[in-house]
């Protein structure tokens, strides 16, 4: 199973900027490993996000995004102690659901 992801919520106003880091190889299926052998691709296809019970993301996402990716975004109407819920599941069929805060 992949590592837990790091989630940062923090209200700003009536704002909340929401980071994401996500543990994830990102492979595109392009790469060569040291035998010359073609990396086989493993990349995120889809993620979401609901922030206070709301879904606020529901994303696809492609090779072109980088290892361990970092999503940022914002949220109005967000109030301290919303919990923050973000899933993935990529072209394996491996899935990753962790919560936050905003604080």
């Amino acid at each position: 199973m992949a590592d837990p992801m790091k989630i940062r919520a923090q209200l700003k106003g009536d704002v909340a900027e929401v980071r994401v880091l996500m543990a994830h190889p990102m492979e595109t299926g392009q790469r060569k490993d040291a035998a010359g052998n073609t990396v086989p691709p493993h990349f995120i296809q889809s993620m979401t996000v609901d922030v206070g019970g709301k879904k606020v993301v529901d994303g696809h996402v492609g090779t072109s995004v980088s290892r361990n990716p970092v999503f940022g975004f914002k949220v109005k109407g967000a109030k301290v102690g919303d919990k923050v819920v973000v899933s993935w599941v990529d072209n394996k069929g491996d899935k990753r659901t962790d919560e936050g805060a905003v604080a």
